[in-house]
């Protein structure tokens, strides 16, 4: 685990970053990649004595951020607070992650199940139908129309030359049009 202590309205003591250390050595057993661990300790004048301590402890591991904050008088106590909620995140993030890797097994499973039974056919098969009414349009009201609806392409009846025709978005971020012609 990589940690970075810092301190913000108090000094950060030896004493207080080998506590934290060990307390946090705790989360070690369920992370299995070396994790970057930022711990912020703040020190509040507050009316409320109960809440004076914040301590805020943030885990990065492969692009996923889990991060607990507590408040308490003591920072020690504040410290036992933001592992045990860290503990339960981390515990919850890696049955969510068991269970995903679980259900795309069976998924798996059930594709090859069905594919040996011969319920699915290796070709790809017509499953839908649409039929739409359209205006005549310039090809730059297609491509408005077809951004407003989030498509990568549409088809329009060409008020120029009143012809079906289709505008799609391209790989480099422009537009194409296709002007099918009869032989």
């Amino acid at each position: 685990m990589q940690l970075i202590i810092t301190g913000k309205n108090m000094h950060v003591s030896d004493r207080t970053e080998k506590f934290i250390k060990t307390k946090l050595e705790r989360l070690d057993r369920h992370l299995n990649q070396e994790v970057e661990t930022r711990v912020e300790l703040a020190q509040e004048k507050t009316k409320n004595a109960n809440q004076r301590q914040i301590v805020q402890v943030t885990l990065f591991k492969n692009g996923t951020i889990i991060r607990a904050e507590e408040r308490a008088a003591d920072l020690k106590v504040a410290v036992d607070a933001v592992v045990d909620k860290l503990d339960k995140q981390i515990r919850r993030y890696k049955d969510k992650q068991v269970r995903k890797r679980r259900e795309a097994a069976e998924i798996v499973e059930a594709v090859k199940q069905a594919v040996a039974e011969g319920e699915m056919d290796d070709e790809p098969r017509l499953v839908r139908s649409k039929r739409f009414l359209t205006a005549p349009m310039s090809p730059q009201e297609a491509i408005e129309q077809m951004e407003l609806l989030g498509h990568s392409f549409f088809l329009f009846l060409n008020a120029d030359t009143d012809a079906m025709n289709v505008v799609y978005r391209r790989d480099d971020g422009d537009y194409g049009l296709l002007e099918p012609q009869l032989s």
